[in-house]
């Protein structure tokens, strides 16, 4: 895990290996550090053959992690207007390599949080399912840093979605193969238990040319109402695949603004956000009204959520990496997917698919019932601005209407 100091005002954040650039400023009243995992960061030898997380880790000098220091699933429900007790059917988190202690950590999450507790863990309880699937049918080895991602995902879709049922399905390795095996088997669960939910994938790796011949891979069996959610990656202005597919929800990041009490003052871009014309994808229908921005391609993020590690979220996480465990603070757009995938699914609408569910997206375009456009803040080269655009897409939640 590399580390990487976050010095107060306008600290410049480098993930080595992806030429992320983050411009961040002070985090609320103190400094701190971010981390960025191994797991976060593309090699040079990962091009169009193995994807990475999208997540971030802010040590505060006061969080020992023993105790929340983020966000937390009730704070984060009155910026985006919800009520964190709905939730049905499945949420199917897909990520890579073993996390063995994610029922044990969820049922620790949903305790601090008063959410529904691991019906495995505490039985006779008010509990949700939990299970965990090994795509390939064998248990993979474990990696710290993906099972940082597989904490931040199943909590944060259980925070938002509180009653559904949710399931970890874990891929071999990190490889695009392996991945999409685990999206596979994660479809075929869902198919099997009441065909309605969501998929959600925080991972992704650079646009590589081939990447339309898996779009089909996010769509659902016949039958099944599935609609896919992806990151749409950590490096400001730059586009990350499957976050590009017609087929998924990308989720794109902000920053949730606090004064000294605490009160909540606003939302901006986050520096972060992943966003642009895809360089394969061409523009799908529903993004018809966007062609003077998007030109013909399809342009991304879609909707997006707080992402930016300054206002990051709440994650219990047992598994020491790097010597961290316990309670910490994650930011990245993979804060973003499982959230947003959490909120469409207490929506309760369930659409038949993604490119369903992104036509009531962007038909809806505008509406400050539904969504808070996000008019300031930067990404790469791109600028949030009054209705849509590359940093924060369609813009942030307000309520369940038109989702």
């Amino acid at each position: 895990m590399k580390r990487v100091v976050f010095a107060s005002l306008a600290a410049a954040i480098v993930a080595a290996g992806t030429g992320s650039l983050y411009a961040q400023g002070r985090a609320h009243e103190d400094d701190g550090q971010i981390f960025v995992p191994g797991s976060s960061q593309e090699g040079p030898d990962d091009h169009g053959l193995r994807a990475h997380t999208n997540h971030v880790l802010h040590i505060r000098p006061q969080a020992t992690g023993t105790a929340p220091a983020g966000e937390t699933p009730g704070s984060i429900s009155s910026v985006y207007n919800v009520a964190s007790t709905g939730g049905s059917g499945v949420i199917a988190i897909v990520d890579a390599y073993d996390y063995p202690t994610a029922a044990a950590d969820l049922d620790k999450f949903s305790v601090q949080f008063g959410l529904p507790r691991v019906c495995s863990v505490a039985p006779g309880t008010t509990c949700i399912n939990f299970e965990v699937k090994y795509a390939n049918g064998r248990q993979p080895r474990a990696n710290c840093g993906w099972a940082q991602e597989s904490a931040l995902d199943i909590e944060w879709a259980h925070a938002m979605a509180p009653k559904a049922r949710i399931v970890l399905v874990e891929a071999a390795s990190s490889s695009f193969t392996d991945l999409f095996q685990a999206v596979g088997v994660a479809k075929n669960y869902i198919a099997t238990n009441g065909d309605l939910g969501e998929i959600s994938m925080s991972w992704g790796g650079s646009e590589f040319s081939s990447e339309r011949s898996y779009d089909s891979t996010f769509t659902a069996p016949g039958g099944s109402s599935i609609v896919f959610f992806a990151a749409s990656g950590d490096t400001g202005g730059r586009t990350i695949y499957p976050g590009v597919s017609p087929n998924v929800v990308s989720a794109g990041g902000t920053r949730i603004n606090r004064n000294s009490s605490r009160a909540f003052t606003g939302e901006t871009g986050w520096s972060g956000s992943g966003g642009g014309p895809s360089a394969y994808e061409p523009r799908p229908s529903y993004q018809t009204n966007l062609s003077v921005i998007a030109g013909n391609h399809r342009g991304v993020p879609d909707f997006s959520f707080d992402a930016d590690p300054a206002s990051g979220v709440s994650v219990y996480d047992s598994t020491s990496c790097q010597g961290y465990s316990g309670w910490m603070v994650f930011g990245g757009t993979s804060v973003a997917s499982p959230s947003l995938a959490g909120i469409v699914n207490a929506a309760n609408h369930f659409y038949l698919d993604s490119p369903h569910e992104l036509s009531i997206l962007y038909s809806n375009l505008g509406k400050s019932a539904m969504f808070r456009d996000i008019t300031s803040g930067s990404a790469g080269s791109y600028s949030a601005k009054t209705g849509w655009d590359f940093v924060t897409g369609v813009g942030s939640n307000q309520g369940y209407d038109g989702k």
